[in-house]
């Protein structure tokens, strides 16, 4: 497979991508942001699940609905990473896009206060996900079954997030949290055009895009 690579930049300086410093602004954030937005939201959809709960009904949709989101999360994560960050821009506006979504990430992979996503994008998606998920549970017949999914989605979209900002981070030296931040480490260094999973190696190994390679 070619391999699109991009010059990487350890400078301490984050790269400025706009001139005006309230645009600038949004560019920035502190993890701690998306734990404190989407933790309580995550556990309000919970709570909504159990008042939701209809007579007489098996309480199994909580734990099979949560489960469920989070794996919608999990196909999320690699698609959105594959076809929509890593997307091979045909015009220079294209190429501006790409590069303020996630290109700058790449090239200066180490800085803090771009490694989780900005509320800015990350709750127009909520609310499409949301729309989506209420939408489906109600066509359905059985609206119950949404606060659980999106609950799910929502801490999957967490744990994405937090761990890509501690594959760049923390040391994570023993076991799965290991495995992780090197199969990160190697998707920016090694292979920009494979490894996508972060939070999960799982849809690489459904799509073929985890190289054979292990060292």
């Amino acid at each position: 497979m070619a391999q699109h690579r991009i010059e990487i930049n350890h400078d301490p300086e984050p790269i400025r991508l706009f001139q005006s410093n309230f645009m600038e602004f949004f560019t920035h954030i502190h993890p701690a942001v998306v734990v404190l937005i989407w933790a309580p939201f995550g556990l309000y959809m919970l709570y909504r699940g159990v008042a939701l709960h209809p007579a007489g009904a098996s309480w199994a949709y909580l734990p099979i609905g949560f489960i469920m989101g989070v794996l919608v999360w999990s196909f999320s994560e690699y698609n959105l990473h594959r076809f929509v960050f890593h997307f091979r821009p045909r015009s220079p506006r294209q190429e501006r896009v790409i590069f303020l979504f996630h290109g700058v990430h790449h090239a200066q992979p180490q800085c803090k206060t771009r490694l989780v996503m900005p509320p800015i994008v990350s709750i127009p998606l909520g609310v499409v996900f949301y729309a989506l998920f209420t939408l489906i549970a109600s066509l359905l017949g059985s609206p119950h079954w949404a606060p659980p999914l999106i609950s799910g989605f929502t801490f999957g979209y967490l744990t994405y997030d937090l761990t890509h900002y501690a594959t760049h981070h923390f040391p994570m030296r023993w076991g799965f949290l290991k495995f992780l931040k090197r199969y990160h480490m190697l998707h920016h260094y090694r292979t920009p055009d494979q490894r996508f999973g972060v939070s999960s190696p799982l849809w690489d190994v459904v799509y073929g895009t985890m190289p054979v390679e292990t060292k």
